[in-house]
């Protein structure tokens, strides 16, 4: 069977024309000059080979084929509409998905607030939260997975990624209440390594940047305890098991037990914290609205502890 190769104008024309029942006001309702209309609709039975409409200098009627292939257009027409529609929705992020990977600290340190914006913006959005490590992020970005990515440390720009600094993440002291940090003053890192320390698990960013650290700055480093999840990290030291240096961001995953937070330097160590996301591949509508947000706010406000004062933190106040 010969497929037919229909022209959505051709049949708009159609379906005006079988209304008015007119080729002048036909013509005229879809700016058109009456000759282009009459070549339009002859194409059209040309194409369906069938003759759709009876004429004559003054009328125009539909024929049985015609009253068939009318019901056929406007069904086209409005399938073609609805789909159309529902296309410049997506365009317009009014719905759609967007797919984040990113560290957990900035997952739960960083990016609620900005998806709260979003959201209120575009409340049809579904949005998906990857927390993974570093390493973890930038996969799940190169593979497509993820659409935008927050990780740790600079990603040079390449045939693959691109990458943007957000903010400084600073390391602070974390203890106990009653634990070695309760003088409300600035610590050293060598004061602290003298100290029982639990450790992130040296697949991590975190690890990796202490241990840097301490080597240029011929500083020991031997924790008591070495755990994979923040959580646990909070967990040791709220028993007073031990202290512990961490980024500032990653106060919100440490738990909800009472713990105290001061400032560290000698050196002052920083963790970048920067986006990513595919080179040369334009992202979705969803993905673009929530990287201009980004690139509107102020980020640093959004992190009130990553300038942590001589002052005594809790998660739960």
């Amino acid at each position: 069977m010969k497929r037919i190769n229909l022209d959505t104008d051709e049949l708009r024309s159609f379906c005006i024309l079988a209304e008015t029942g007119s080729f002048r006001q036909a013509a005229q309702r879809l700016g058109v000059s009456g000759s282009t209309l009459s070549r339009q609709i002859s194409r059209l039975e040309d194409r369906t080979q069938a003759r759709l409409f009876d004429r004559d200098t003054r009328n125009v009627a539909l024929t049985d084929q015609g009253q068939t292939f009318l019901r056929l257009a406007e069904r086209v027409l409005n399938t073609t509409e609805s789909a159309l529609a529902e296309f410049d929705t997506y365009l317009n992020t009014r719905r759609g998905k967007l797919t984040i990977a990113g560290l957990p600290s900035v997952t739960a340190g960083l990016l609620p607030p900005l998806i709260s914006d979003f959201m209120d913006a575009h409340p049809n959005v579904d949005v998906q939260l990857n927390d993974m490590l570093s390493e973890g992020v930038l996969r799940e970005v190169e593979m497509g997975r993820a659409d935008l990515g927050f990780t740790a440390g600079v990603v040079e720009n390449s045939d693959n990624l691109s990458f943007q600094r957000l903010l400084s993440d600073k390391f602070i002291a974390v203890g106990a209440p009653d634990s070695f940090l309760k003088e409300n003053r600035t610590y050293h890192w060598e004061e602290i390594l003298s100290q029982p320390m639990v450790a992130m698990s040296r697949e991590t960013s975190v690890r990796a940047l202490i241990d840097a650290a301490c080597a240029q700055n011929n500083l020991l480093f031997h924790p008591r305890f070495e755990v994979a999840h923040l959580a646990t990290a909070g967990a040791l030291v709220s028993q007073g098991l031990c202290i512990t240096a961490l980024p500032s961001l990653t106060l919100p995953v440490l738990g909800r037990s009472p713990l105290i937070f001061r400032p560290l330097e000698s050196p002052v160590l920083l963790r970048q914290i920067g986006l990513i996301w595919r080179s040369g591949r334009t992202l979705p509508p969803a993905a673009q609205a929530f990287l201009n947000l980004v690139r509107s706010r102020n980020l640093s406000a959004l992190a009130p502890n990553s300038t942590i004062e001589n002052t005594i933190l809790s998660p739960t106040s």
